[in-house]
């Protein structure tokens, strides 16, 4: 047996309390204030009239891979209660918790009976089926005082499944606006506290007179509930801002008609929102928003000036001095740098997020000088036409502000001629034609600030000479590695200590053992699929083979899910050998029970990780510096219970409001998405031989069809907003691995996408690392994949191989045996025809992974 890192003590750990504590001034920063009359912060002591689903069922983060099995969860209800708090509405959330717990109970039989009938696992089944909450209880005029009430909307999203614009989803319940109307006409002070991990329609209740305040708390990990009392009560002050623009209804987003089951059709997503995705849309087209991209407010005021500005090289450098204006509260500002293109060769948008600051907590009165800097290459856009970016010739006007609508100039950049910074070749050409967005709007027409920009104080010549122009050069035919030492056994120890080069070791391998290594294993006995051999970490995703372990001393890797933490299974038994025993894996609300016959002196481990916000919070502190902590301190967890590979961070674009996992991603900006999941990835590879895996590549903006749907996308989009923050993370961070996603883009499996994997991820980011397909992407599972039937073949094994997907999460047999006759016939298999030499790279990028962090 494997060694097994986990405790035998079920005692709460100081590694437990630190962390948590770290989790909680992280979440402290996410919190997003988006309306206050004066009524917050309220006073830390009395009586609260406590209302709605979150108050009590407080949901600390998203489900299906992205959620954490932690010890305990600190909702709402107990934060005013430690707080000291009487909370006077104890009939009402009695009333509403057996309303919720005869729905879970309903819905666990039903799933149970499901997988009965079916022989589908039943963590499948919730896939095809979620959880639908039922709506909040009617309060009553008796519920009702003149004390201060906070009602907390809650919902749940996750893998599998995406929301949907209704009641009760996108739109507030019944209930829920009948019982926020009745407390807004009453003589309490009304705070609504959004307990979400995604966008909901707000400009009903944002206008509504008698809300008094509005909160996104988000999903803050498991204790929210504390997190959030504090911040209401003035122990620490809002800076959170939004990542997203918050429509004034679903149908104003650009991508609506196109997107998933409104579509009418699960298969086939067209991008013709093209660039235009988010603030980029709303701000150049003057459509009017809820609340606008960037926006927060404090409970402090704060002046921002840009002192200088100036090219340094090949950056562009701006001086900033921040002063709390306000009297009574410290508090952080953010200050956001937007540029707008000339626009005239290329349709640009109105402005495009460029940089970003954040200050230190400044006491009242107290001023900060502080620097925010970006790359002038960042100002090229890509020109399908020739497969370059450019800079164009003309003016780029930079703004700041604390959001995207609330900005002031501070410069012109004048670029006199037309600089290209990169030559391509062209990657994922479109297979289905169709006509894109298009502004004709540039600098001159429109600035939704108000500000005139004929005031600019300053124009800076930008002098392009020092930007050099890169052109990429592209990987050809692999050539096959020869065996030289034939006779003599190579292992990596003797990689490892210079006897040999790692090449020469891959020589030595046959085809089926690089088949193996190149499919990985499942840590859950399932008959169809291979299994791990070190059963040591228990609800862990995966690892890598072993087929090398005795002979060559190849170890494996082991993999968690993220990106909220670790998922792991908080509670285990073994034999007295060591041996892992069936029982206790946690999906969702339901554990599987410990089989009848567990030995009586089974021992008792214990996993117990921390829940860190959700990434859609963690983006909105706008703290790199507090996310790379926070990443450092999960790595210490992963070295702590032997996980080698974190299955995060996720950051695919918020293209869409209703996608299922925009509570794991990070915005609807790329500069964001990139810079947030490049600052976890430095926090979590600071530990020794840990490493992430920057998920989903790319374009997996839709959970409905999943491993089916087929995005039809134009590349300057593609690269512009879908692989930008990708390229962000890779060159900031280089990350240990990536992982492809399920969906097709212009009908290639991404898994199978050449020019993905290799033209993109490593010929021109240079890319270093392991590529890994997401979990059962090469396996035809129909109890996932079966709801809307397999419009396109699932991704081949050949095809991975091919691309440079280097290992299939988690493999079978088939897998295996594809690849080897893929190899073995020379013949094209599944529609690709592959070598032993494609072979041996992929092997090679696993194993120099493995050398790297084992």
């Amino acid at each position: 047996m494997g060694r097994i890192y986990a405790s035998t003590t079920n005692e709460i750990t100081q590694r437990e309390i630190d962390n948590a504590k770290l989790a909680a001034r992280m979440a402290a920063e996410c919190i997003v204030l988006l309306k206050n009359n004066g009524t917050l912060p309220i006073s830390r002591e009395g009586k609260i009239a406590l209302f709605g689903g979150g108050a009590r069922g407080t949901v600390k983060g998203g489900t299906g891979s992205g959620d954490v099995n932690t010890r305990s969860n600190t909702t709402i209800e107990q934060g005013f209660e430690n707080a000291g708090f009487e909370i006077i509405t104890k009939d009402w959330l009695d009333r509403n918790e057996k309303i919720l717990k005869n729905s879970k109970a309903e819905y666990a039989e039903f799933i149970k009976n499901k997988s009965v009938q079916t022989g589908t696992p039943s963590e499948y089944l919730s896939f095809n089926f979620p959880y639908s909450k039922p709506d909040d209880a009617l309060v009553n005029d008796d519920d009702i005082s003149d004390v201060t009430a906070v009602y907390v909307i809650a919902r749940t999203s996750g893998e599998g499944v995406d929301r949907k614009a209704d009641k009760g989803d996108y739109l507030l319940s019944e209930n829920e606006m009948s019982n926020i109307k009745k407390l807004a006409k009453s003589p309490c002070r009304l705070i609504v506290v959004l307990n979400v991990g995604g966008i909901v329609q707000m400009k009903e209740i944002q206008d509504m007179d008698g809300v008094d305040s509005i909160v996104l708390m988000s999903q803050l990990g498991n204790l929210g509930g504390d997190v959030l009392v504090d911040m209401m009560t003035g122990v620490t002050t809002p800076s959170g801002h939004l990542t997203d623009t918050w429509a004034l209804e679903y149908m104003d987003y650009p991508s609506s008609a196109e997107f998933g089951l409104n579509n009418g059709n699960v298969h086939e997503d067209y991008y013709k929102d093209g660039i235009y995705v988010g603030y980029r849309y709303f701000d150049t087209f003057a459509q009017n928003v809820t609340y606008p991209f960037g926006y927060g407010l404090s409970y402090t005021e704060f002046s921002i000036n840009a002192v200088k500005i100036a090219q340094i090289k090949d950056k562009i450098s701006i001086d900033f001095k921040i002063k709390n204006t306000g009297g009574v509260y410290s508090g952080k500002a953010v200050v956001q740098i937007y540029v707008s293109a000339p626009g005239k060769k290329l349709s640009t948008p109105y402005q495009e997020l460029k940089a970003w600051v954040k200050s230190k907590e400044l006491r009242p009165k107290e001023e900060q000088d502080i620097t925010a800097v970006f790359d002038i290459a960042s100002l090229a856009s890509f020109d399908e036409k020739t497969c370059s970016y450019i800079i164009e010739a003309g003016d780029y006007i930079v703004r700041y502000g604390e959001d995207s609508r609330h900005t002031k100039p501070a410069s012109i950049l004048r670029v006199a001629d037309e600089k290209i910074t990169e030559i391509c070749e062209h990657i994922c050409p479109v297979d289905d034609d169709f006509e894109e967005i298009v502004s004709g709007i540039n600098e001159n027409d429109f600035d939704p600030s108000g500000v005139d920009k004929k005031c600019y104080a300053e124009i800076i010549n930008i002098d392009t000479a020092c930007i050099s122009t890169i052109r990429h050069e592209y990987s050809g035919v692999k050539e096959e590695l020869i065996d030289s030492h034939k006779g003599e056994t190579i292992s990596l120890d003797d990689v490892r200590n210079g006897k040999n080069t790692l090449d020469e070791l891959i020589a030595q391998l046959t085809v089926e053992e690089m088949a193996r290594m190149c499919v990985g294993t499942l840590r859950r006995s399932d008959g169809s699929i291979t299994v791990a051999d070190a059963f040591t970490v228990p609800g862990a995703a995966g690892d890598t083979s072993s087929v090398l372990k005795d002979l060559r001393h190849v170890d494996t890797m082991i993999m968690a899910d993220g990106p909220a933490g670790l998922r792991l299974q908080p509670h285990f038994k073994t034999d007295t050998n060591g041996k892992v025993l069936p029982g206790g894996a946690v999906f969702g609300d339901l554990i599987k029970p410990w089989p009848e016959d567990t030995p009586k002196d089974a021992i008792d481990y214990y996993q117990y990780c921390t829940a860190i916000p959700i990434g859609w919070a963690l983006a909105q502190s706008w703290n790199t510096d507090m996310v790379e902590s926070v990443g450092e301190m999960i790595g210490s967890e992963m070295e702590q219970f032997g996980v080698v590979l974190w299955l995060a961070p996720a950051m695919n674009i918020h293209r869409n409001p209703l996608c299922g996992r925009n509570f794991e991603y990070y915005s609807e900006d790329p500069l964001i998405a990139g810079k947030i999941a490049a600052a976890m990835t430095r926090g979590v590879q600071k530990n020794s031989g840990r490493g992430t895996t920057i998920k989903h590549f790319a374009a997996n903006n839709q959970e409905d069809n999943r491993y089916f749907v087929n995005v039809h996308i134009k590349e300057r989009a593609l690269r512009e907003i879908y692989l930008k923050g990708f390229e962000i993370a890779v060159k900031e961070s280089n990350p240990a691995s990536v992982m492809t996603s399920y969906n097709l883009i212009n009908g290639i499996h991404t898994a199978n996408s050449r020019d993905l994997t290799q033209k993109a991820l490593r010929d021109e980011w240079k890319f270093d690392g392991m590529v890994m397909t997401d979990w059962l992407t090469s396996q035809d599972v129909p109890g996932l994949t079966g709801k809307y039937g397999a419009h396109y073949p699932i991704s081949a094994s050949s095809g991975c191989i091919y691309a440079g997907d280097d290992i299939q999460m988690p493999g079978c047999e088939k897998n295996i045996d594809d690849i080897i006759e893929s190899v073995n016939s020379n013949k094209e298999i599944d529609g690709f025809r592959i070598t032993k030499a494609d072979l041996q790279f992929c092997c090679k990028n696993i194993i120099k992974l493995i050398l790297r962090l084992r």
